[in-house]
């Protein structure tokens, strides 16, 4: 790792390595690049239909399933799709074809080149220049990350074997976002070495930073510093770190230590904080000795040596999804504090704590390292204001009773290269029928997520990622388990007296909504985010009807509902049963909202008209 310190060699510097003789990696071969090409076109179709982006018409003299959708050269893009729930479109790769422009004779042709398709309907996607531009870069980064798991895939009854760090490294990325793996910033090298489909397990280094930068919180017992390092760091690098500031004429009691991840300090520690690293307000320092792996948000990283340690987040410089992924600086100083009144609720509860035994993965210390020049100017970038920092986050491992184990909410829509589901591959372990196992799912997600919600006027953002399912050693879902507070988390704008005890650097860390835009986040996150992907998935797979799968989530809402009879102005408030709901876009933000254009605030999801709620009964 360049810059940062390492073991004294006597034989003097060293020399760098030859450059090796580039080479093509393995996965990106004719046919697996062809076959995620394909899945990935029909993909983009799907949702930006569903967002009304594009607005395919039936075929001419064909079943219903056929479509057909004109692009800009008068070329037409034929394929066979199903309408789902909330008015969604799945389209069935291998019948994509491309009928060339009248006067042409030709017949159809087998289609399913995603450039191709950008380049033909740019018009009809009211494109800009840069966006199309960017929207290829995204597109190549997808499609290659695409190929590679496809090339090294597992099969089902393999994954269900993996334990919850492994799993992360075989998931397939945004169900719903089409340039899920875009990571615009990365070199191939930088994918090679640190996307999660890599798996490649590191060892972090770590910096001194001076408390003339840097900030550190904590929750109850890790007020002092000390005690997380004690517990983060053996004594033989705790020993190695302050040795390295003696050396240099520093003192480390005036500093605070964090890890950093190697490719942040090569593109922007190093470059952006050089006056910093000059002065000796930042010293570089060694590795700790444990390995790490990344997980799906990329800047996250568990550890494997000693899985009882904390979970690491660190800032990252790359636009990924909808979003730069640095840590936002007042956010990260917010996370231990929203973590201990999220906590205080859930443990005052003997709903949430005893009976659900909701898992809250607590943010529990951070360190903020402002930048001596951004800081400073609010019109910059958002960007810029996330440079450098580190959340510590509670490990699973230690929530987990005998047999249990874990796995995200987005793992459950993974289907192998045989075609097999992964949920279909846990309901036959579980001996229920694929009823029985989805009740157990819905009595194990959905009670605390709406306790939390109806009661408290709390909502988290339960997508694939923050959510995780924790099953018995019958691998049937128990349990929940949620990640992400700060970044997820929003509050009725409506005041409730359960809020009167959050204290005020809780109130102002948090986004708040209307009553009736919070169940947009439940909606959304949940239910259109995966749900609507499960339930195709669970009819095509298992022989499950998709009005049976909503039916069984409505009647979960109806049962939490009676549960806690006096909350009933609160259902009314929080209303997740109406007719309809807005149509929550996030392809849109990439295409028409937000491009890849700077601005000083993070972005957010838009909405497009509304669709017909499944969960609505006459």
């Amino acid at each position: 790792m360049p810059n940062f310190p390492a073991a004294p060699d006597s034989a003097g510097p060293a020399v760098p390595p030859s450059p090796q003789h580039p080479c093509t990696p393995p996965e990106l071969n004719r046919p697996t690049w062809d076959f995620a090409a394909r899945r990935l076109l029909a993909k983009m179709i799907g949702e930006f239909a569903y967002e009304e982006i594009v607005s395919p018409v039936p075929a001419p003299a064909a079943a219903g399933d056929a479509w057909t959708l004109a692009l800009d050269d008068g070329s037409a893009l034929g394929f066979r799709a199903r309408r789902r729930v909330y008015g969604s479109w799945h389209v069935t790769p291998d019948t994509l074809t491309l009928t060339p422009a009248p006067p042409s004779t030709q017949p159809p042709l087998a289609y399913g080149d995603p450039y191709d398709f950008l380049v033909r309907a740019r018009t009809l996607l009211r494109l800009d220049g840069p966006t199309l531009g960017h929207l290829v870069h995204e597109l190549s980064a997808t499609l290659a990350a695409d190929a590679r798991l496809d090339h090294h895939a597992l099969t089902a009854d393999v994954l269900a074997d993996l334990d919850y760090a492994e799993l992360e490294g075989h998931q397939t990325g945004h169900p719903w976002l089409v340039l899920n793996k875009g990571r615009v910033g990365w070199s191939a090298a930088d994918a090679a070495a640190w996307a999660p489909e890599a798996r490649n397990r590191q060892r972090l280094p770590w910096l001194a930073a001076h408390t003339s930068l840097a900030e550190y919180r904590g929750t109850a017992g890790l007020e002092d510093p000390a005690r997380l390092y004690s517990a983060e760091l053996d004594p033989v690098t705790r020993t190695a770190f302050d040795t390295a500031l003696r050396d240099r004429g520093l003192d480390p009691r005036g500093y605070l230590y964090l890890p950093v991840h190697p490719w942040q300090w090569d593109e922007i520690v190093l470059p952006l904080f050089a006056p910093a690293l000059a002065s000796g307000a930042l010293v570089p320092l060694p590795a700790d000795l444990d390995t790490r792996l990344p997980q799906q948000s990329i800047r996250t990283f568990l550890n494997l040596t000693r899985p009882d340690r904390h979970s690491v987040k660190l800032p990252l410089s790359v636009f990924n999804t909808m979003v730069w992924r640095g840590l936002p600086s007042d956010l990260t100083l917010a996370a231990p504090a929203v973590t201990a009144w999220i906590h205080s609720l859930r443990d005052a509860d003997p709903f949430l704590s005893r009976e659900c035994g909701v898992v809250l993965l607590g943010e529990v210390a951070s360190v903020t390292v402002r930048h001596p020049v951004y800081d400073r100017l609010p019109e910059v970038p958002y960007q810029y204001k996330e440079l450098l920092g580190a959340i510590w986050r509670e490990p699973l491992t230690g929530h987990l009773a005998p047999g249990e184990h874990a796995r995200t909410l987005a793992s459950l829509l993974h289907v192998d290269p045989r075609g097999r589901a992964f949920t279909a591959e846990l309901v036959a372990r579980s001996g229920l029928t694929p009823t029985a196992w989805l009740q157990r799912l819905f009595s194990a997600l959905l009670p605390p997520l709406l306790h939390f919600l109806y009661r408290y006027g709390t909502v988290f953002s339960p997508h694939g990622e923050n959510t995780v399912v924790i099953f018995d050693e019958q691998d049937v879902p128990v349990r929940l388990a949620v990640k992400d507070f700060v970044d997820d988390i929003n509050i009725s704008s409506e005041p409730l007296p359960e809020h009167a005890s959050m204290p005020d650097e809780v109130r102002a860390a948090l986004l708040t909504e209307p009553p009736g835009y919070l169940t947009q986040f439940i909606h959304s996150g949940l239910f259109v985010g995966v749900f609507r992907y499960l339930s195709a998935l669970c009819e095509d797979r298992l022989g499950l009807p998709e009005s049976d799968f909503w039916s069984l989530v409505r009647a979960e809402i109806l049962r939490h509902q009676a549960r806690f009879p006096e909350l009933k102005d609160r259902y009314e408030l929080f209303d997740l049963l109406t007719e309809r709901i807005d149509r929550l876009c996030l392809n849109r933000n990439r295409l028409h909202e937000d491009g890849y254009r700077d601005r000083p605030d993070r972005p957010h999801a838009v909405t497009h008209g509304t669709v017909a709620n499944p969960l609505y009964h006459p």
